[in-house]
């Protein structure tokens, strides 16, 4: 039985249109509409894919009142806001202004610079965020991505958070990229706890252990498939096919980290979005690798 909950589907890590370093605002309307076209059921902004952490409150507004302006166009789209910093205070702010805007729903990571916090510190750091900013009927997931924050979210403090919170704590993006936990949060917490996996190649696996869907970022260039995987899964039909070549292009991608610069190279090459540049200190692909990247996905069709 698959995840009934409004938040279940599959939803690109979106990434952030930039020319020269600046938001590129104009563009915010066609990708979210090609993101819409190829099966995506909503986009992620200001993810890990989103280089979040590389933009300021102000910066962070206006592309946030850009995507939900574009989204009027686009009914059942839905927007989740990256809103997660070490700063309670700025999360707080972030937050707010998500569902002020409308969205969807909030994704946060812990506080990443303090990587020794407790349980109980988080949990109270998480419960003064949903108190002060996730309205009483609204969804914040929590984003666990301990290779990359240095902390994330154990099996108790989730469980502390969700029957603390029972609707506002909806559940994770899970990028642990952790089978052994696929499996656990299942067990343990059944379709009560929106697991959205972050792992491509895991969704199938995700989806057989209770979990809504996917946030990922080669969903910006693979949801199609990634859509067939979800639909089959809720059908009860077979997914290996659909399962097998997202797989295959996962682990292509995955030889040409980090991936910002490189779905940003296969956008432009393959479907025509402008050349976007990468906030430092992230780079851009150099032509010989973006070339060679291009060639490589391109043989897997």
């Amino acid at each position: 039985m698959t995840s009934k909950h409004p938040l279940a589907g599959v939803y690109a890590a979106a990434v952030t249109p930039l020319l020269d370093s600046a938001l590129d605002l104009g563009s915010v309307p066609r990708l979210l509409a090609f993101l819409a076209s190829r099966g995506c059921h909503g986009a992620v902004l200001f993810g890990t894919t989103g280089e979040g952490p590389s933009f300021s409150p102000a910066e962070r507004e206006a592309l946030m009142r850009c995507a939900r302006e574009a989204r009027e166009s686009m009914p059942g789209f839905r927007l989740i806001a990256g809103t997660g910093t070490p700063s309670l205070s700025e999360t707080i702010d972030l937050t707010k202004l998500a569902f002020d805007l409308g969205y969807d729903a909030a994704l946060a990571l812990p506080p990443y610079y303090f990587r020794n916090a407790t349980d109980d510190g988080l949990f109270r750091w998480f419960s003064e965020l949903i108190t002060k900013a996730v309205p009483s009927d609204q969804y914040l997931l929590g984003y666990h991505f301990p290779r990359v924050a240095g902390i994330g979210f154990s099996i108790e403090l989730l469980a502390r958070l969700k029957d603390a919170f029972p609707l506002q704590f909806a559940g994770i993006k899970d990028s642990s990229h952790d089978a052994d936990l696929a499996r656990n949060l299942g067990e343990t917490f059944g379709s009560d706890l929106v697991v959205l996996t972050g792992t491509d190649s895991y969704l199938e696996l995700a989806m057989q252990n209770k979990a809504a869907g996917c946030i990922t970022a080669p969903a910006n260039i693979l949801s199609p498939d990634l859509r067939e995987v979800w639909e089959a899964m809720k059908e009860g039909r077979d997914s290996t096919e659909a399962q097998a070549r997202v797989k295959q292009q996962r682990d292509l991608l995955d030889a040409y980290l980090p991936l910002p610069p490189t779905l940003k190279a296969l956008l432009h090459r393959r479907h025509g979005f402008p050349r976007w540049a990468v906030r430092p200190p992230l780079e851009s692909l150099a032509e010989e690798r973006e070339v060679q990247v291009v060639r490589e996905f391109e043989g897997l069709e």
